[in-house]
């Protein structure tokens, strides 16, 4: 859906850092069909025009994105590489994806990670996506390594690639 002025709108991202346990919880609404948002998460090429900070390109290296399969994936800012990679845990069409996330160079640091998909009807859906890590101390340094910028700058180049269709 576009605004005025052929602008797309962007929604808010709330992104809250759970007190009992150390989790982290992305919400956001996208004025796309579930369907579209599913697959800009398990298409190798739309995933690296959006996911990440802007000042980030990325290199698929394997996307295998079915229960049982596996991922890699490189993130390039200013020259240096930076290699991330997990399992597809459980993968069902149009409304969930639940994977294992990796820094590569931190075997310890392993999340997991679900990410459900809302259809809220008139073509808009809801994602939530939550990331459990080992502890709190894990969980803060997620956070304040600069999550919240490629979040919301990711999310918003979603919405550009939604618009699109």
């Amino acid at each position: 859906m576009t605004g005025t002025g052929n602008q797309t709108r962007h929604h808010e991202t709330q992104i809250v850092a759970d007190p009992d346990v150390p989790l982290v919880r992305i919400t956001r609404e996208f004025d796309a069909p579930r369907k579209l948002v599913f697959r800009a998460h398990t298409d190798p090429e739309l995933v690296a025009q959006w996911m990440g900070p802007n000042s980030t390109q990325n290199r698929i290296d394997h996307w295998d994105c079915r229960t049982g399969g596996s991922w890699r994936h490189v993130s390039i800012q200013e020259g240096q590489e930076y290699g991330f990679y997990g399992s597809f845990h459980e993968v069902r069409p149009d409304e969930l994806i639940v994977q294992t996330f990796t820094l590569e160079g931190m075997p310890d640091g392993v999340a997991l990670e679900k990410l459900v998909l809302e259809d809220l009807g008139d073509g808009r859906t809801r994602l939530t996506a939550t990331s459990l890590v080992d502890s709190f101390a894990d969980r803060d340094a997620f956070v304040a390594s600069g999550m919240e910028v490629g979040v919301n700058e990711g999310y918003e180049k979603l919405d550009e690639l939604l618009a699109r269709g």
